[in-house]
């Protein structure tokens, strides 16, 4: 059986109509979400935030991102968004969290709560991978022409003295070997499965990867996977989780427009 055939299509009576959610594109929180729409097959609409002013999500008293609009309903916080997504996408009218297991919530918790701390370090860990970085998100990300000329370099400074202050919030000594780490203490929790759901992902597994999936072209992500295990999981979810579900650019509304029932 390939690995791809694990991919969980929604059935339509369960399906949302329309899904738009407001990013930016290297956001590791945001490409949890976009992990789960991708894996499910679920169609959405993508708008990019710009980190400066956010004035595309001016309508939100919610001022991060992810934010999710689904049939005009606003969903904030990427594991509750995931979450409640699980629920309403399975027919299920219990707790959002309830058909989930004791390992599958412990390791979300464990991406929130600590594998996520360890990407800025590491992605911004010198001047060179800072740039590298910065490269990606200006050229991704929803910024004027200007401010892709200039943000590149007066980002990429900021940021790498920023990684460098996150470094010593959250107690770590050598970036990288605290990636490395962390990656071989997921493929130790795999215990030889596929995924950790088994014959497919789970919401851990597809936390993991949303995660990841942003750095991996980046030399942080090169260097963990030439440095640990974690290469052949991550190979099996990309074809499991398959082609982006992302739909093609049109603008549902203005930027400023206030989303239905939110």
């Amino acid at each position: 059986m390939s690995v791809a055939s694990a991919k969980e299509r929604v059935d339509d009576k369960y399906a949302p109509r329309e899904v738009v959610l407001y990013q930016y594109d290297g956001c590791p929180f945001c490409n949890k979400v976009k992990a789960f729409l991708d894996y499910h097959d679920i169609p959405y609409k993508v708008v990019e935030v710009n980190p400066v002013g956010k004035k595309e999500i001016k309508w939100s008293d919610y001022k991060k991102v992810p934010v999710l609009v689904v049939d005009g309903e606003q969903l904030n916080d990427s594991t509750e968004i995931i979450s409640i997504l699980q629920q309403r996408i399975h027919g299920d009218s219990t707790d959002a969290t309830s058909s989930t297991s004791d390992e599958e919530e412990k390791w979300r918790r464990w991406v929130d709560n600590h594998l996520v701390h360890l990407l800025s370090p590491n992605i911004y860990r010198t001047p060179k991978e800072a740039l590298e970085a910065f490269d990606y998100l200006t050229t991704s990300g929803n910024f004027s022409t200007m401010e892709r000329v200039t943000g590149k370099y007066i980002g990429a400074t900021a940021m790498f003295f920023i990684g460098k202050r996150l470094k010593k919030r959250h107690n770590i000594t050598d970036e990288r070997a605290s990636l490395y780490e962390a990656a071989e203490e997921w493929v130790k929790a795999l215990d030889n499965r596929t995924f950790m759901g088994g014959s497919k992902p789970n919401l851990a597994d597809l936390a993991v990867f949303g995660v990841l999936r942003p750095i991996h072209h980046l030399q942080t992500g090169k260097d963990m996977t030439a440095s640990t295990h974690i290469g052949k999981w991550y190979s099996n979810m990309e074809e499991a989780v398959g082609p982006s579900s992302r739909l093609q650019d049109k603008p549902l509304r203005t930027t400023l427009d206030k989303p239905m029932n939110v």
